[in-house]
């Protein structure tokens, strides 16, 4: 991952709380649904920030706090939301079994759709695996 974060000017750090990220992905989906996928990838990139370069707690109130400022949301508006650690849990609770489901059960997880066979790959790959699926999907979609 160090060798990754350079290459991207990312500073990864290890020393941080691994923790459940549930509460994170309440956060992001709820905003996703009420203002838009951009300003939840700029909490994803703002909570991305926080745990590997400096060390926050992924699912803290603080870190969600500063994740939803960072993306342009008023405390007033965030705070209540983060606060109740009800709302929309169960939402993202199914959200996550219905991937499971379908046999997801690692980030990332990300299915490549071909014309004659699909190809999924699990967990983080070095770039080149995913080049070489992608040229295999255009070759096969010929």
């Amino acid at each position: 991952m160090s060798a990754y974060g350079v290459s991207a000017g990312i500073n990864f750090k290890f020393g941080g709380t691994v923790a459940n990220t549930m509460d994170a992905h309440r956060v992001i989906q709820h905003f996703q649904e009420e203002k838009g996928p951009e300003v939840a990838d700029k909490i994803i990139n703002s909570l991305y920030s926080q745990y590997f370069e400096n060390e926050k707690h992924p699912s803290a109130d603080e870190t969600l706090l500063e994740a939803t400022a960072d993306a342009g949301i008023p405390e007033s508006e965030a705070g209540p939301f983060i606060e109740d650690k009800t709302n929309g849990m169960l939402d993202v609770k199914n959200m996550v079994r219905q991937q499971a489901g379908n046999g997801v059960d690692a980030v990332p997880t990300i299915m490549f759709e071909g014309k004659r066979r699909d190809i999924t790959l699990v967990g983080a790959k070095e770039v080149e695996e995913y080049e070489k699926t992608l040229k295999q999907i255009v070759k096969e979609s010929k």
